[in-house]
């Protein structure tokens, strides 16, 4: 009886991995018998513990949106593509994340640069930090219709306010005056203070002239480009490879 009481007050504090580990103790008679009442409560705190970490790992990627549910042992080590393993292991350590470093993917159509980006955020993210997955055309659109409606200030902050942000898709469409004073809001705001995950198409010596204001894109480079590590992808599109081209990790 007493047992039962213990288990809806666990359950009513919110303990439901502790309530639940105590009716699977209790559910196996002589099981536990000769383990040691302090060593049994500790299995049943480490449950608790557990299921929230779980609870928060699973909100954290969810918040990140992430385009593909990457992971770094997902990679394709295997294909022609210059992606050199020890790097990217290194990466998955999370050393760049803590000394706010920042990581350029860059590299042709289907290379992998959005898995390979993705993959690096799910790492920081089960290392405990938060992250965003944005395309850098829609970012700019938000940003540019904020100034309308209000949100401007709040989406900087979002972006500002991240752990890891990827930026997806960067300097897809050359960018104008308007757009470059955007860049180097997001970017500014970041600057030795988080990281960020630039993915691109273009080779990090085309960002310049890919960006209208010649002043606003050296900010901008300044910013990302400092105490960054990169990742230059070569060869053809993987994603020919695949039938119905529905691999994410050749994306």
């Amino acid at each position: 009886m007493f047992a039962n009481q213990t288990i809806e007050k666990l359950e009513a504090l919110g303990l439901h991995a502790m309530a639940a580990g105590l009716s699977e103790q209790l559910g196996a008679p002589g099981t536990y018998d000769e383990v040691p009442f302090a060593d049994r409560l500790g299995l049943l705190v480490d449950k608790e513990a557990d299921a929230r970490d779980s609870r928060r790992l699973a909100a954290r990627l969810k918040a990140a949106k992430l385009r593909y549910p990457a992971a770094v042992e997902d990679i394709d080590f295997r294909s022609p593509r210059s992606l050199d393993r020890s790097v990217v292991l290194a990466l998955a350590q999370g050393a760049w994340v803590r000394e706010h470093h920042n990581v350029l993917v860059t590299g042709p159509t289907g290379c992998g640069k959005s898995f390979l980006a993705c993959a690096l955020a799910n790492a920081a993210i089960r290392q405990g930090h938060t992250a965003l997955y944005l395309r850098t055309p829609r970012l700019l659109d938000d940003l540019a219709l904020g100034r309308a409606d209000g949100r401007y200030a709040r989406t900087l902050s979002q972006t500002a306010r991240v752990g890891v942000l990827v930026l997806d898709d960067f300097l897809l469409s050359p960018a104008p005056a308007e757009a470059c004073r955007d860049l180097l809001e997001v970017v500014e705001d970041r600057s030795g203070l988080r990281s960020t995950v630039v993915a691109s198409q273009l080779p990090v010596d085309k960002w310049h002239p890919s960006m209208a204001d010649p002043t606003l894109a050296d900010a901008v480079l300044d910013r990302v480009c400092q105490a960054a590590h990169r990742i230059a992808l070569k060869g053809a599109s993987m994603r020919r490879r695949q039938p119905g081209n529905e691999e994410p990790g050749n994306t």
